[in-house]
């Protein structure tokens, strides 16, 4: 109850702004749609011009005058000159109408003005919409007054928290999640799609009058600076392809629930389940499930609180598939640990667990995308009707497709005895390719604000930060990785646009392990994806790279099959007699491995 009070009290100001925003426009509209029958006249401007407000951040205008006008032999003055009433800065409207009075005032030439002919006293000078300042009050309408009104109804529609030390969820800890009261679970796609929406249309909103400023900027002030502005614009419509792209994601496939079997999953036991789309059953059709064990936290204080995850398990396989009563029917059950923490149902701490079973098809037209947020506890209990055989698709299958991903992030090149694997430069482009764009245009406008615009430390702080954020995206862009295996000899090398940057030898004889570690982590949706790289350990303990970017668990376990064939590199408690003999690996390489 307190919570929807607060929620309540909390919107209650955001819904008040957005309304008397909607109010402001609604009027101006009310008021020129009704100024259209009123008469033209004409006017002498006895003063006029623009005032000028300085306020903390920036300074807005305001036209006036004062004008006198004849109307049926009676002589009425007047002052109002616009609409809408106040000062503001939305373009050079106010300073040019304020030129235009104070030049009338001037000359004495006479003005047009408009007449209420039903109240004479009642004139103003432009009865036009200035559409430029009722769309940037409409931002304001839809943005607080869509978050106010969008919080109000959730604390309207909100139930009440439930007691935890309640006799029915002491022993059933996941019912007090409303989502998770049986073993059909819904995905989260539905909410990503509104989501998508809603972010892409208040980013819009926000940079709708960008083109507009910038056009005048630009085209009148020369400041061609202002150019960079038009990034939020190519983000926003980077974004609404986004939304889009989930829209037909959502409609083609629909709400396609996981039935858990068992449920809750296990830790300890079996997490498994299936899933019943409408896609026609297709053999060849791959569905790659993803189970991750995530630790949600917030870092920061105040309004710099950011949220972000961890992946502490991840396991990954290609489902099953079967006909279903709608089509294709995804089968998977995954063997879980013992030791993982258990998915927390009250997620109102700054830090709790959560279990995400992520499916992934690539389609022909619309690819299948689904999250779901899944109870997982500490039971044991194992699968009732997923059996071995249904667990996943065949070890066969499994291995085709993991190492068909992970052989797509190298090449390999074969000279005699020399075997090269080659990780190219210019791996995930497009993120890094934006990071630079953006990193380049902020050093930019820093680089002219410190020498053009009189401010050195704030343009070499802002253009420092964006030149680090470029150089770095230029480095992930250029970088290549070459694992070259001759003889006893496995030499990795780095190079950036080809030119040569370090490089490690390790001797064969002295390999003893593989270690896999994840270097990075990114977000495609809900989903949080870990990427490794693999480097060999010798008996000194120094590491070795031999690959990197495998996306997955699922490909890199896959990778570290690849470089135990391809390598010859045995860890120490499997070495064979090849261990001792390069001349056995160079032969059994070059015969067809």
């Amino acid at each position: 109850m307190k919570g929807r009070l607060l929620l309540g009290l909390v919107a209650l100001p955001f819904a008040g702004f957005g309304t008397w925003m909607a109010w402001s426009v609604g009027a101006d509209l009310a008021a020129a749609a009704a100024m259209r029958d009123w008469r033209p006249v004409e006017a002498r401007v006895s003063a006029g011009g623009y005032r000028t407000h300085t306020g903390d951040d920036s300074d807005t205008w305001e036209a006036w005058a004062t004008y006198t006008y004849d109307v049926d032999g009676r002589r009425y003055s007047g002052g109002r000159v616009q609409l809408a009433r106040g000062s503001d800065n939305i373009g050079r409207y106010q300073q040019r109408l304020g030129n235009r009075l104070a030049e009338a005032a001037r000359t004495g030439d006479p003005m047009t003005v408009y007449v209420d002919p039903q109240n004479p006293s009642d004139a103003i000078v432009d009865r036009d919409v200035r559409w430029g300042l009722a769309g940037f009050k409409s931002i304001f309408f839809l943005l607080f007054g869509g978050i106010g009104y969008g919080m109000l109804y959730a604390a309207f529609r909100a139930k009440a928290d439930p007691d935890p030390q309640a006799p029915e969820y002491r022993d059933a800890p996941w019912r007090l999640n409303t989502d998770w009261q049986g073993p059909a679970i819904r995905s989260g796609s539905r909410a990503a799609m509104w989501g998508a929406w809603a972010f892409a249309g208040l980013w819009n909103l926000v940079s709708a009058p960008l083109p507009f400023l910038l056009y005048e900027e630009v085209v009148e002030n020369e400041n061609y600076l202002a150019l960079v502005g038009l990034l939020f614009t190519v983000i926003g419509i980077g974004l609404l392809v986004w939304a889009i792209r989930r829209t037909l994601e959502w409609r083609r496939f629909g709400a396609t629930p996981l039935t858990l079997d068992p449920f809750p999953g296990a830790i300890g036991g079996h997490v498994g389940g299936t899933v019943d789309t409408a896609w026609p059953v297709d053999a060849r059709q791959r569905f790659r499930v993803t189970l991750s064990c995530v630790h949600s936290y917030e870092t920061g204080s105040g309004d710099d609180r950011t949220r972000r995850e961890n992946v502490l398990w991840q396991d990954e396989l290609v489902a099953h598939t079967e006909s279903g009563p709608r089509g294709t029917r995804i089968v998977f059950r995954f063997d879980v640990p013992e030791g993982l923490s258990a998915a927390d149902a009250d997620r109102s701490s700054d830090g709790y667990h959560l279990w995400r079973a992520s499916l992934r098809a690539e389609l022909p037209g619309t690819n299948l995308d689904r999250d779901y947020d899944i109870p997982v506890y500490p039971t044991g209990a194992r699968s009732a009707s997923i059996s071995d055989s249904r667990a996943g698709a065949p070890a066969r299958v499994q291995s085709e497709v993991f190492e068909t991903a992970a052989r797509s992030r190298f090449r390999m090149t074969r000279d005699g005895l020399t075997k090269t694997l080659i990780y190219p430069m210019g791996q995930q482009i497009v993120g890094n390719g934006a990071a630079m764009l953006i990193g380049g245009s902020f050093a930019a406008a820093g680089w002219f604000i410190a020498f053009h615009e009189g401010s050195p430390v704030f343009g070499s702080v802002f253009g420092g930060v964006g030149a680090l954020v470029g150089l770095a995206a230029t480095w992930m862009i250029g970088k290549s990785l070459h694992v070259t295996a001759r003889g006893d000899e496995i030499r990795s090398a780095r190079r950036w646009f080809g030119l040569p940057v370090s490089g490690k030898t390790l001797s064969r004889r002295n390999f003893v392990r593989f270690e896999k570690s994840s270097n990075m982590q990114t977000k495609s949706g809900t989903e949080t994806i870990n990427y490794y790289m693999i480097s060999a350990v010798d008996r000194d303990g120094k590491k070795y790279r031999l690959g990197e970017n495998f996306r997955g668990e699922g490909e890199a376990r896959a990778a570290l099959a690849i470089f135990e064939r391809e390598l010859g590199l045995k860890e120490r408690e499997e070495r064979s007699r090849f261990d001792l003999d390069p001349a056995l690996f160079d032969s059994r390489a070059t015969g067809g491995s």
